[in-house]
């Protein structure tokens, strides 16, 4: 966040009404996040597996928050330990935290600003299940949250944002995210991926999206929240720098979506409700870490570079044989690194900081920083995340049975069903008739 970068002024803070209710608007907004995750992924997965899309956001909701509470926070933003991990005993449980006790050097309450760093350690979690939809059991995903936040997300997270954290000192900038939330959770899919393997029929079954709508839906309300994910990320609105991270979330997601379609034009000739969905959210994802340090000029080819990159780096799936069933790693991962990379290159020095990028006269050094904080966050979470599920399978199991992936995921794991078709048609009698049952179970074999 931008605690990383600068404070709002040198005399001591006092809480502002303003910015504390705007932060508390942005959290909400982030967490609305979360649920518009999950409509977005549950569209994209086939019939039977909708349901368990679902819940693995919306259990995230659940796990971190606990987590966060008891001693997330404390890990996250307390008191440095060696430049690694934070801790302080107030932080645990928010037990010692006063009412009106300020964020240091800002003016909003910790409980403000702990409650909007809340709801991106929920949201990191949730991008990873994306990854490995139809294939995984509901219990080992739930542990594998609960490991995953606190051994990777925490530090991270400090690294990042708390005071004294590594990449925090080194000055690798980071507005919202483009390393602790998008390349962590694209790298731990990946890590988790190479551990349980493919689904049944990869490469050779057809898994279409089953609700493309749902699918537009949830990337609506992504885009929706993403302002209260960016802007809020300044932690007020007092000098204008919020306002320009709104209008680069706002251009350098247009600037993407354009971008992805105008491949699929030329690539495959045609321009794709899912295809405008995936460039948006490359777009958001690619100016998080980027959109307070550049120009809308720079957020404009930030976003370009982006759905352009990523639009085709989720064709190498197929290439080089892994699983990653809705593109988190083409998605968040590419666009993370894009994102933090390019900060090197377009950062004015105007805006947030006075970092300068390449292209504006600052040379290599900003650069070189930003390769640091992506390589070693993607290094850490990758190999952190592969221990943590292959530690998981050799114990519980990680995945469902061969039998119960195919016969859907929904009903094993959650003894229900996304759309119930029983009652379509009307009464006892459309439902004698014969004819019409072949053509419905069909239907469903080729959807599922």
């Amino acid at each position: 966040m931008a605690p990383a970068i600068t404070t709002l002024a040198a005399d001591a803070p006092e809480l502002s009404a303003a910015n504390t209710g705007f932060m508390l608007i942005c959290s909400a907004l982030v967490m609305l996040m979360t649920p518009a995750l999950a409509f977005f992924y549950g569209g994209m997965v086939r019939v039977k597996s909708t349901l368990n899309m679902l819940m693995m956001s919306f259990i995230s909701l659940g796990i971190v928050t606990i987590l966060w509470v008891l001693f997330g926070f404390s890990l996250a933003f307390g008191t440095d330990s060696g430049s690694i991990i934070g801790w302080s005993s107030d932080y645990v449980g928010l037990s010692g935290i006063g009412v009106t006790e300020l964020w240091d050097g800002y003016t909003i309450p910790v409980y403000v600003f702990a409650v909007f760093q809340l709801m991106f350690a929920i949201l990191t979690p949730a991008l990873i299940s994306g990854a490995l939809a139809d294939r995984v059991k509901f219990t080992a995903w739930a542990l594998f949250i609960t490991l995953w936040v606190t051994v990777v997300y925490f530090p991270v997270a400090h690294w990042v944002w708390g005071a004294g954290g590594w990449l925090f000192e080194m000055g690798v900038i980071d507005f919202a995210g483009g390393t602790a939330v998008h390349i962590n959770a694209g790298a731990a899919a990946l890590g988790v991926i190479l551990v349980i393997g493919k689904r049944v029929g990869f490469k050779k079954d057809p898994m279409r999206p089953h609700s493309l709508p749902l699918v537009m839906l949830g990337a609506g309300l992504l885009w929706f929240g993403w302002f209260g994910f960016n802007a809020g990320s300044w932690l007020g609105n007092d000098d204008g720098v919020g306002a320009v991270m709104f209008v680069n979330t706002q251009v350098a997601t247009a600037a993407a979506m354009l971008a992805w379609l105008a491949y699929e034009k030329v690539r495959h000739g045609s321009f794709t409700t899912l295809g405008a969905a995936s460039g948006a959210v490359a777009g958001l994802v690619a100016i998080t870490p980027s959109g307070g340090a550049v120009s809308p000029l720079g957020a404009i080819a930030i976003g370009a570079i982006a759905g352009l990159l990523c639009a085709m780096a989720v064709g190498l799936k197929y290439k080089f044989g892994y699983d990653d069933s809705l593109d988190v790693i083409g998605v968040h991962l590419v666009g993370g690194v894009l994102g933090s990379l390019l900060v090197g290159l377009f950062a004015t020095g105007g805006v947030q900081s006075d970092a300068k990028g390449l292209f504006y006269g600052g040379g290599l050094e900003q650069l070189g920083k930003q390769a640091v904080g992506v390589f070693a966050v993607l290094a850490y979470s990758l190999i952190a995340s592969a221990i943590l599920a292959l530690i998981i399978d050799k114990t519980m199991g990680m995945r469902v049975s061969e039998d119960d992936e195919v016969s859907g995921i929904d009903q094993i794991e959650h003894a229900e069903t996304a759309y119930d078709f029983s009652g379509a048609g009307g009464g006892a009698s459309s439902r004698s008739t014969a004819a019409p049952a072949p053509a419905v179970t069909e239907n469903k074999k080729v959807d599922a």
